[in-house]
């Protein structure tokens, strides 16, 4: 494996200790060469650590590109690597002209990289933004960074961390603090408390915030003193006058660059940083080597690293008043400084370390190498994209989405998915995949052409009881896939009721066209057939969020405490939606307190699609004699599952509320507002109260009477029930995944 690294070459600080450390033991495994479009101290240093490394710097920045392009070429390399602004604009053009793939470390957040300076902003900044949506591939150094990404809009599925490393094992020069004093002229006295911070003077690291606390430590420790290094003449002369207006002056001292970095740990007592913004920061990491205990803001990936309380202290950034608190603390108490430091040691020695950082890095290699050759192999983006009802605060297609995704993810873990969401931001960092807006044609069109497998997935998408307009949609869209030669599969749908004679000859039409379509119940198929569907293979499963797991009981008790939701009494779930007029509201409510009183049980009402079901919930709960819960805030549909595995019984509208029910082996009772719901109760032999619009509350009440007391029974025959669902649900996934393979 060949890759070259392109850097700026202006960088200091952890940028550049990254690159460095990471390219000389790359070296060990790999052939790597590195590329810096200046001259100076960086690739002085990198020379001196024995890399291969060049500089291209011609003063036009054409050349520049030109040269790099014909020493890419000429060099056979397998990957670009880049870092920083100029970097990533060269590699994304040499990318555009080569196909070469590119990879580049995001080492800081990239809308704050010139927020000193408004022209570069709005130069080398935008620059910069482009050629990052332009590179496929991003590595954050750390998982708060990748989540900044993925709200970005980037896509999560190729966006990789690596956290920042650095070696335990190589020798550190001895420098004494006296050493250190002469040499940067430090007028303080030796036997002194001293707090450093080293970081560039710029605003994103704040050294304001030090400042502040350090006037709120003097006040309590006189021996406490405080040293700043890094470089910034520019805003050095503001900080010192900050620092006299605070009356600390004669307490702090500037030594501005430190040439070496370990001479200033071994010097300083405690280790700090007030950043605003970071990735994963070196210092850190440095002061860790040496067991300097450690105050620093809750920035990037440094809560991976610092337990706060434990091994180190986390405050939020610009929060002076706790930084004041616990650099007091540590500064009055030296066997506390000694302790969190040896745990901060042997942490970062643990898992920080340059090796693990190396090997990581070469996964990631390995990982993009073989996804571009994939693509390069199918002509595709992306293996599967996915249309549903997803993106609308719905649990129960929320829980088909995960179900699907999760069961393909177990088949094949190196797939990659697209789905159409009302909420695509939101739809990529729920479920780690890529996404764009449904509603945005010209995407869609452009998107369906990447991709090998189309599945329409899950829920009741072919029915025009909600409007005819949403069954256009999703024809429209299947006719779409058609078009692009894209296979295409109606996957574990409900189908009808489809009551137009003109909806239901473009369903005919375009089915017809499909590559298979498995239907989620037998009421589904008649209603295909019946609409003369019979080219593609039809077979009959389940639905997909039958396969979803339950999160952990952790979960589902915070999720219960933060309802308010008693613990140590029999729970009765309802889940309700708005149906036709309102008449039913009040038979709901006797429903609920005939519970409460005939069984001790306390209501809860699930709401299963925000805001909808909570309103009509809460309408329902107006109008009862006894008091019930309602769950207000929409969970993770694992959790809403977990809960339902919780309740003795569920009265259920909804279709996904009773598929929960039935997973979790929870007795039920189902209100047939829709086919779907009539469907669901008789595949698992599970009793129906009736329609909303005509209950027989007498009837209701004997019936439930009758689960509540035959309980133990009920939850066997689910079980049974649950297991054959299972069965045709995997079965439907493999199906597809024949499908996608070409079967």
């Amino acid at each position: 494996m060949k890759v070259i690294h392109l850097i700026g070459g202006g960088d200091e600080g952890g940028a550049k200790s990254h690159v460095l450390q990471l390219v000389k033991e790359l070296g060990k495994h790999i052939h790597v060469t590195l590329i810096s479009f200046r001259k100076g101290s960086f690739f002085d240093d990198a020379v001196a650590m024995g890399i291969d490394a060049r500089v291209i710097n011609t003063g036009n920045i054409v050349r520049d590109i030109n040269k790099t392009l014909k020493l890419v070429v000429a060099g056979k390399y397998d990957i670009i690597h880049s870092h920083g602004a100029k970097a990533n604009m060269i590699a994304s053009i040499i990318k555009h002209r080569t196909g070469i793939p590119v990879v580049t470390t995001v080492h800081s957040d990239y809308r704050l990289d010139y927020m000193h300076s408004i022209l570069k902003r709005f130069s080398f900044g935008v620059i910069n933004m482009i050629a990052l949506r332009r590179i496929e591939y991003h590595i954050s150094v750390s998982n708060n960074f990748k989540e900044m990404l993925i709200d970005r809009g980037f896509n999560p599925q190729r966006i990789y961390s690596v956290y920042n490393g650095i070696p335990f094992d190589d020798d550190i020069l001895p420098c004494s603090r006296k050493e250190f004093f002469e040499r940067y002229q430090v007028p303080f006295s030796e036997d002194c408390i001293l707090i450093g911070i080293m970081a560039r003077l710029h605003p994103v690291k704040d050294h304001e915030t030090f400042l502040k606390a350090a006037a709120m430590v003097v006040k309590a420790n006189p021996k406490a003193r405080f040293l700043i290094s890094g470089p910034g003449d520019e805003l050095m002369t503001h900080l010192k006058q900050f620092a006299e207006n605070l009356g600390i002056s004669s307490h702090v001292f500037f030594t501005g660059m430190v040439q070496q970095p370990f001479d200033f740990f071994q010097s300083i007592d405690i280790n700090v940083l007030t950043s605003i913004s970071e990735s994963f920061p070196y210092v850190i990491l440095e002061g860790a080597r040496l067991a300097k205990a450690t105050v620093s803001t809750r920035v990037g990936g440094l809560g991976d690293l610092i337990e706060s309380g434990v091994n180190g202290y986390l405050v939020k950034p610009r929060d002076f008043k706790t930084l004041g608190k616990y650099l007091t603390e540590l500064s009055l108490n030296q066997e506390k400084r000694e302790e969190m430091g040896r745990l901060l040691q042997e942490k970062a020695e643990r898992e920080f370390s340059l090796e693990n950082m190396c090997h990581t890095q070469l996964s990631i290699y390995e990982t993009v190498l073989k996804t571009e050759e994939k693509v390069r192999r199918n002509k595709k983006k992306y293996d599967i994209a996915l249309l549903g009802y997803y993106g609308y605060k719905n649990s129960g297609d929320e829980a088909i989405l995960r179900s699907i995704i999760d069961s393909f993810r177990e088949v094949d873990p190196d797939l990659d998915y697209l789905v159409f969401s009302k909420k695509p931001r939101k739809t990529k960092k729920i479920y780690q995949v890529d996404s764009i807006n449904r509603f945005n044609i010209i995407k869609v069109l452009t998107y369906l052409r990447k991709t090998r497998l189309f599945l329409a997935g899950g829920g009741s998408l072919i029915q025009d009881n909600t409007s005819t307009r949403s069954i256009l949609y999703y024809l429209s869209i299947l006719k779409l896939a058609n078009k692009t030669g894209t296979r295409s599969m109606l996957f574990a749908n409900g189908i009808g009721p489809v009551k137009r004679a003109f909806n239901r000859r473009c369903a005919s039409r375009v089915l017809n066209q499909l590559d298979a379509i498995s239907l989620r119940d037998s009421e589904s198929y008649n209603e295909i057939k019946a609409m003369k569907v019979s080219k593609p293979n039809i077979y009959v499963t389940s639905d997909p969020a039958i396969l979803l797991e339950p999160a952990n009981s952790n979960s589902i008790e915070e999720m219960m405490r933060a309802e308010k939701i008693p613990a140590d009494s029999p729970l009765i779930g309802l889940s309700i939606r708005k149906w036709a007029d309102s008449s039913y509201l009040d038979q709901i409510a006797e429903i609920a307190d005939y519970c409460v009183e005939h069984f001790g049980a306390h209501p809860v009402f699930i709401p299963m699609q925000h805001p909808i079901d909570l309103e009509i919930s809460e309408a329902i709960m107006s109008r009862m004699k006894n008091p019930a819960s309602v769950i207000k805030k929409m969970y993770r549909p694992e959790v809403t599952l977990g809960f339902t595995g919780r309740l003795q019984l569920l009265v259920g509208m909804r279709l996904h509320s009773l598929i929960y029910a039935a997973s979790q082996c929870t007795p039920l009772i189902g209100l047939v507002y829709e086919p779907k719901v009539g469907a669901f109760l008789k595949e698992t032999c599970q009793p129906s109260a009736g329609s909303p619009e005509n209950l027989d509350m007498d009837k209701i009440f004997s019936l439930l009477e009758e689960v509540w007391n035959n309980r133990e029974k009920t939850k066997g025959d689910l079980a049974a029930a649950r297991e054959r669902l299972r069965i045709m649900a995997k079965s439907n996934i493999l199906t597809a995944y024949d499908l996608l393979s070409g079967g």
